[in-house]
C-alpha cells in the first residue's frame, strides 16, 4: 500500500476513471502476453509487425506530432492521409485531441495547465492522465487551423470507425490473406504493436523529462538522450525540441538518431512534402553555448581563486624587507608572494626562494633563470600576500594569471 502512495504522490485529485482508455491499456498488453506465450512466431509475421509499427509510430511522431501539433512541415494531401490513418493505427485518440493537448503541453510545460505536468510524477506522465480523470483542466491553447482542417475533423468524427480498422481489423487481415497467420495477426501485428506504440509514445512524455541532459535550457524538465530517442522514433532529445518547436528536425547533430526527421527529409526530396521548417542555427548554437557556459560557471565558482586585487593590503618597502626576515617573501610583478609553503615542492630546491627572499625575482621569474609554465603562474598567483607601495610598472599580462584570462560573469538582472 505504501508503495503505491509513493507511486501517485504527485497525482492530483482523482474524479473517475476513463474506462475505455484502461480497458484499451490492459486488455492490449494482455492479448500481447497471451500470444507470446502460445501463439507460434512466424518470421514473416514478425517482420510485418516491425513495419507496421513503425507505420503507426510515424503516423504519432511525423503527423500527429510534428505536422499537426507544431506544422513544422506542409505535406500533400495524399502523404496527410497516409499519416492521419497511421495515426489511427496507434489507438491514441483522434489528431485532433492529441494536438489540442499536445500545445497546451508545450504553451504551459510543468504546470497545472500541462495534461501530463512532469512535477506530478513519472507514473502520471507516462499514463496516469490518460486513464484518471481529474479535477486538473488542460490549459488554452490556439487550435483554430485544427477545426478549419477538414481531413483532421473527419478523422476526429469517424474515430472509432477508422482505428476499428487500421488498428484492430487491417493488422489482423494482412498476414491473415498474405500466409494464413490469422492469430499472428491478431496477436502481434495488433495487440503486440499496438502496446509498444502505447508506450513508445508515452516515453515521449514520461521518460524524455527525466533521463538525459539539457544542452539547450534547463528552464523546465525536458531532456535529451539517445535511449529516449530510440524508444520513441527519434523524439528522445526533447530539450531540444522544446526549445525550438517548429523545427522539423528533433535531432540537430548530424550524428543523432531521429528516423522521423529521416523519413520527412525524404518525403520532401520525393516533393510530397515541402517547407521544411528550421530554427536558426546561430540561435541553437546560442543556447548551446549558454547551457556549456552555466556548467562552466559552476565548475568555475568551485575553484578556489587568488585573492582579488582590491582585497590585498599595499605593504611598504621597509615593511617587506621587515617580514621577509621570517619567512620566504618574493617581489614579483609588483605583488608580494609568501612563498614558504611551497619551499620543499619547488623544482629548483628551497635554496633558490629562501636566499633570495626580499628580493625583486620578477626578470628571474619570467625568464632569467627559467621561463615558467601557465601552472606555474597560476600557483604563484595563490600566493600573493601583498602589493608593494609605488609599485613597479606590472603589464597587464603579469598582474593575471593565465588561468584568470578567461573568466565567466554573469550580469545582474536589474
Amino acid at each position: 500500500m505504501q508503495f503505491i502512495k509513493n507511486l501517485t504522490r504527485g497525482f492530483p485529485t482523482i474524479t473517475g476513471i476513463r474506462w475505455f482508455n484502461l480497458s484499451v491499456l490492459v486488455i492490449t498488453p494482455a492479448l500481447s502476453l497471451y500470444g507470446l506465450l502460445y501463439v507460434p512466431i512466424l518470421r514473416k509475421t514478425v517482420v510485418c509487425t516491425i513495419l507496421y509499427y513503425i507505420y503507426s509510430m510515424l503516423g504519432i511522431t511525423a503527423g500527429y506530432h510534428r505536422l499537426w501539433s507544431h506544422r513544422s512541415y506542409n505535406a500533400s494531401f495524399p502523404l496527410q492521409v497516409f499519416l492521419i490513418l497511421a495515426g489511427a493505427s496507434a489507438v491514441q485518440g483522434s489528431c485532433y485531441w492529441w494536438a489540442r493537448r499536445h500545445r497546451s503541453h508545450h504553451r504551459h510545460t510543468d504546470t497545472d495547465f500541462d495534461p501530463y505536468n512532469s512535477e506530478r510524477g513519472l507514473l502520471w506522465t507516462h499514463i496516469g492522465w490518460i486513464i484518471f480523470e481529474s479535477d486538473l483542466k488542460t490549459g488554452p491553447a490556439d487550435i483554430s487551423d485544427l477545426r478549419k482542417d477538414p481531413l483532421v475533423q473527419w478523422q476526429h468524427r469517424w474515430y472509432f470507425v477508422i482505428l476499428t480498422i487500421f488498428g484492430y481489423l487491417l493488422p489482423m487481415v494482412i498476414p491473415g490473406l498474405l500466409w494464413g497467420d490469422w492469430k499472428g495477426g491478431f496477436f502481434f501485428v495488433g495487440a503486440l504493436r499496438m502496446t509498444a506504440c502505447h508506450h513508445s509514445t508515452f516515453c515521449i512524455n514520461s521518460v524524455a523529462h527525466y533521463l538525459g541532459s539539457t544542452p539547450y535550457d534547463d528552464k523546465h524538465s525536458p531532456r535529451d538522450h539517445l535511449i529516449s530517442a530510440i524508444l520513441t522514433m527519434g523524439e528522445g532529445y526533447h530539450n531540444f525540441h522544446h526549445q525550438f518547436p517548429m523545427d522539423y528536425r528533433n535531432a540537430f547533430r548530424w550524428y543523432q538518431y531521429d528516423p522521423t526527421k529521416w523519413f520527412i527529409a525524404m518525403c520532401h526530396s520525393l516533393g510530397i512534402a515541402s517547407h521544411l521548417r528550421v530554427f536558426p542555427s546561430n540561435e541553437i548554437e546560442k543556447g548551446a553555448l549558454t547551457m556549456k557556459l552555466k556548467a562552466l560557471k559552476d565548475v568555475q565558482d568551485s575553484i578556489e581563486w587568488p585573492v582579488p586585487l582590491q582585497e590585498l593590503p599595499v605593504v611598504t618597502w621597509e615593511t617587506f624587507q621587515e617580514e621577509s626576515q621570517t619567512r620566504t617573501l618574493l617581489l614579483i610583478s609588483g605583488f608580494i608572494h609568501d612563498a614558504s609553503f611551497f619551499l620543499d615542492s619547488h623544482p629548483g630546491g628551497p635554496a633558490l626562494l629562501t636566499r633570495n627572499s626580499g628580493n625583486d625575482m620578477t626578470a628571474s621569474f619570467f625568464g632569467g633563470i627559467y621561463a615558467h609554465s601557465h601552472a606555474a603562474h597560476n600557483l604563484l598567483a595563490m600566493m600573493r600576500v601583498g602589493i608593494l607601495a609605488g609599485g613597479v610598472e606590472v603589464p597587464a599580462e603579469h598582474a593575471i594569471p593565465p588561468s584568470q584570462h578567461l573568466v565567466i560573469r554573469t550580469h545582474a538582472s536589474h
